[in-house]
């Protein structure tokens, strides 16, 4: 079993920065792949990012590519979500997901593939 924790989450301005994270721990926390969804008010939970453990690869939904970076941190079993350009749209919840069998290509696989998620961080973006 793994276990997720995000942070970081909060009230920005539009055009401001956050960045989130996600601590993982278990037996197969440095497996896999590790995933960003997020879900605003009355709309489906949606893939946002996802890197790859086995070699770091990385991949991101059209809405946030060239806004979003994701990282991690190798030793800690941490992975960052640095949010830029930050928009009223990018209001949701933000949740971290890890499954130690999958593999992230050129796209994130669903929300029904992920086995472990986080509690969710709240990010509002507004003035």
């Amino acid at each position: 079993q793994s276990q997720l924790v995000e942070s970081g989450g909060g009230l920005v301005q539009p055009g401001g920065s956050l960045r989130l994270s996600c601590a993982v721990s278990g037996p197969t926390a440095g497996y896999g792949a590790i995933g960003w969804f997020r879900q605003a008010p009355g709309k489906e939970r949606e893939a946002v990012s996802c890197i790859n453990s086995s070699d770091g690869s990385t991949t991101y939904a059209a809405s946030v590519k060239g806004r979003f970076t994701i990282s991690r941190d190798n030793g800690k079993n941490t992975v960052f979500l640095q949010m830029t350009s930050l928009g009223p749209e990018d209001t949701a919840v933000y949740y971290c997901a890890q499954d130690a069998d999958l593999y992230c290509p050129d796209y994130v696989p669903d929300k029904a593939d992920w086995t472990y998620w986080g509690q969710g961080t709240q990010v509002t973006v507004s003035s």
